[in-house]
């Protein structure tokens, strides 16, 4: 996807241009998890479906509009423009969500192991003196 994103970089927004890009480093470290152990299956198909689906048909559907008429106001008033930003963000929203959903999850791994070693190591409170 960053190479479509960098081959529609000049029809897009600039600040849609950020977003995608920022998008796809939110997925980066979303990957970048699973170097620790597999990521989480709603984790794996956010980060597939976002880089071949979401993002490539959100960009494509921007795109479509003719650039004349990307200065014209939607039937709900937004312009195509504003709306690319909108859904851009969408998908951000979820991408970050994801991502701290799957370090919560490593830090309560981390948490659960640490628990494991005291009580394995560590004197009990059961234990005679």
């Amino acid at each position: 996807p960053i190479s479509s994103i960098n081959r529609a970089g000049g029809e897009l927004p600039a600040v849609a241009l950020v977003q995608a890009r920022y998008l796809t480093d939110t997925l980066a470290r979303i990957i970048a998890l699973a170097g620790t152990g597999p990521l989480d299956v709603r984790a794996g198909i956010l980060v597939h479906r976002t880089v071949t689906d979401y993002l490539p048909t959100t960009l494509a559907a921007y795109l479509a509009v003719p650039p004349h008429a990307r200065d014209v106001p939607t039937s709900n008033g937004a312009l195509p423009d504003r709306l690319l930003v909108d859904q851009l963000g969408v998908l951000q929203a979820a991408a970050e969500t994801t991502l701290a959903d799957a370090t919560a999850d490593d830090i309560a791994a981390l948490l659960t192991q640490g628990a494991f070693l005291t009580t394995k190591f560590t004197r009990s409170d059961l234990d005679l003196p």
